[in-house]
């Protein structure tokens, strides 16, 4: 068993609508086309009064998904954006954030009049064996770097399992 082996934890699919109603109602449609699978609804965490949001009012919607309906999303996804993404796409933790300017642009995906024109956002979360130690309830400890997914690690993923092309500017 390799340790030291980065994999797929997770990908986050995020719409920020930046209101509710009808238009989130939209985003929440178009983002279980995307994935096929529920979505949940994101609140403010804090009130602003200069955008008028209140705490707890619904601003966005996402869907977390794993495994291998993480790995078809994500393909299709860098697709999307022609498998090229900015270095500073990635940061020093194994994750990996990048937008999709316009749904139509997903493999699969037409133009519906209904929803209108959306882009999204996906963040992708790169990890190696043995990081629970760190998140779990009970004897939680740290884990030392070497057991990290570094911003390299993180490249050189990215550009063996899925062909991506990575440059200082896109």
């Amino acid at each position: 068993m390799v340790l030291n082996k980065v994999f797929l934890e997770k990908v986050t699919l995020n719409i920020g609508v930046g209101e509710g109603g009808e238009i989130l109602e939209k985003a929440r449609e178009l983002l279980e086309k995307i994935c096929g699978q529920k979505v949940v609804v994101t609140l403010a965490r804090a009130r602003n009064p200069s955008f008028k949001i209140r705490k707890g009012d619904a601003l966005g919607v996402k869907v977390t998904l794993r495994k291998k309906k993480a790995e078809e999303v994500l393909a299709k996804a860098l697709d999307a954006v022609d498998k090229r993404l900015k270095e500073s796409s990635f940061d020093d933790y194994g994750n990996v954030a990048f937008g999709v300017k316009e749904y139509i642009d997903y493999p699969g995906m037409k133009y519906d009049p209904k929803i209108g024109m959306f882009g999204f956002d996906v963040c992708v979360k790169l990890a190696k064996k043995g990081v629970r130690v760190a998140y779990r309830r009970i004897a939680s400890r740290k884990i030392p770097a070497k057991q990290r997914v570094s911003k390299a690690e993180a490249i050189e993923f990215m550009t063996k399992q899925f062909g991506v092309n990575v440059s200082n500017s896109v």
